[in-house]
């Protein structure tokens, strides 16, 4: 006994996904090239680094217990 396998079906799959795909790149490609990225006009602020307040001392102070 053979087994017939419709291959029109698998080709209609394979294109499916293909042209799928496609079209899923085309418009994130589109989107990337499109959409350029603005520069901050506000400048952030300066780190202020680690500070040692209230807080931190009292969790400094109950943490060794």
């Amino acid at each position: 006994m053979e087994i017939k396998v419709s291959s029109g079906r698998r080709t209609f799959l394979k294109r499916a996904v293909l042209l799928g795909g496609s079209a899923l790149f085309a418009g994130v490609s589109k989107k990337i090239v499109s959409d350029p990225a603005t520069p901050d006009k506000e400048p952030k602020p300066a780190d202020q680094g680690y500070r040692l307040t209230a807080h931190i001392k009292k969790y400094y102070e109950t943490a060794g217990q």
